[in-house]
């Protein structure tokens, strides 16, 4: 039974039904591997992130099952990961934005001393990309970036190639497995365009183990048998994907709703910031104001200099937003707490913040 990242809190323990075939019947990550990334004997998986996390373990089963080799990092580090691919002749590997940031801000002649073009699938999830970081991306490594959206509960899967991307910017793709439904607090549907909580319709059956509430709290209300992974998002008239944010993060500003993954998007792509992460704060006012932390490529030495590379980021993140959606200040930390596959733990931040303030909502 494998558990979730616990990016928005206690791990929960995904209880597949998992029905009845022989031992040894390929499963659906193995087929997905074959029929989406062309896996096969010759495969060389190079594998960034632990296996206790259910992707990369499953992704790296998928190819010994294909009989291809699989590389596994102890950790990732940028450099190290060009390396390897050049070292081995990686063909295949798997990612999340995060990576793909670092990779973009090494230095140019350390990015491109590596040999790359062994690879012909990269593929991504976990998380939203930044839009200008996915077209960087594809820009340097080609049209071999591949992107899904997908949970262990197995409840639905989406997938787009970097064709469909880039003629629908932003967008996680289609279903290849259960239809979309975008629903809003009371579990009627949204039209195309309109923004909501993201459902799949489809056989797949879950639960969270010994916590039959939170079964409960991912089917919709209204009884239909669809669920959800907690994302915030809404279809286009192609039905493609997009994702806003997880639910949990949103913030709620005198009575507006506020999407941080708007604003951490920003962010991100200023030269000055490796990492940044976007969320709510205790106002006495409004309930919650908007908060960023980030780690800068170089720490302030002084408070003028943090004060001054805070205005920098908040009037660079007003260029884009309304002013609403930015931060009204911006802390800097050495690193930000992520788990070892690329998740931000931005529960953890929030925690630090909220415990003064005696609520947290």
């Amino acid at each position: 039974m494998l558990y979730s990242s616990g990016t928005t809190g206690r791990p929960k323990g995904v209880a597949l039904n998992l029905g009845n075939n022989p031992l040894g019947s390929p499963n659906g990550v193995t087929s997905l591997g074959q029929f989406l990334f062309a896996m096969n004997d010759s495969t060389i998986y190079l594998s960034p992130a632990p296996l206790y996390h259910a992707a990369p373990l499953r992704w790296n089963l998928a190819v010994h099952r294909v009989g291809g080799t699989t590389i596994i990092m102890e950790h990732f580090d940028a450099e190290e990961y060009l390396q390897l691919i050049e070292q081995y002749d990686v063909t295949h590997s798997q990612t999340v934005p995060t990576m793909f940031v670092r990779l973009l801000k090494l230095p140019t002649d350390v990015r491109t001393k590596y040999e790359t073009n062994s690879l012909t699938h990269i593929f991504h999830a976990a998380a939203p990309c930044p839009i200008d970081i996915k077209q960087q991306t594809i820009a340097w490594l080609g049209p071999i970036v591949h992107e899904y959206y997908a949970g262990s509960e197995g409840n639905g899967f989406v997938y787009c190639n970097s064709e469909q991307w880039l003629s629908h910017p932003g967008t996680v793709g289609q279903s290849l497995q259960g239809v979309i439904h975008i629903l809003d607090d009371d579990g009627n549907e949204l039209e195309i365009g309109q923004t909501g909580t993201i459902y799949f319709e489809s056989a797949a059956k879950f639960e969270y183990h010994n916590d039959p509430e939170k079964t409960q709290a991912s089917k919709d209300s209204l009884g239909r048998g669809w669920s959800t992974l907690g994302d915030i998002g809404y279809l286009d008239n192609e039905k493609f994907l997009y994702l806003t944010d997880r639910k949990a993060f949103m913030i709620i500003a005198g009575g507006v709703n506020i999407y941080p993954q708007e604003a951490e998007n920003i962010l991100v792509s200023h030269p000055d910031v490796i990492d940044v992460a976007v969320f709510g704060i205790p106002n006495d006012e409004f309930g919650e104001e908007v908060k960023a932390v980030v780690q800068p490529t170089v720490m302030p030495a002084t408070s003028e200099d943090a004060k001054k590379l805070e205005r920098i980021l908040i009037e660079h993140c007003k260029a884009s937003l309304a002013s609403f959606k930015c931060p009204k200040s911006v802390d800097f930390r050495t690193e930000l707490p992520r788990h070892p596959t690329g998740k931000l733990y931005k529960r953890l931040l929030k925690d630090e913040y909220w415990a003064a303030a005696g609520r947290s909502i």
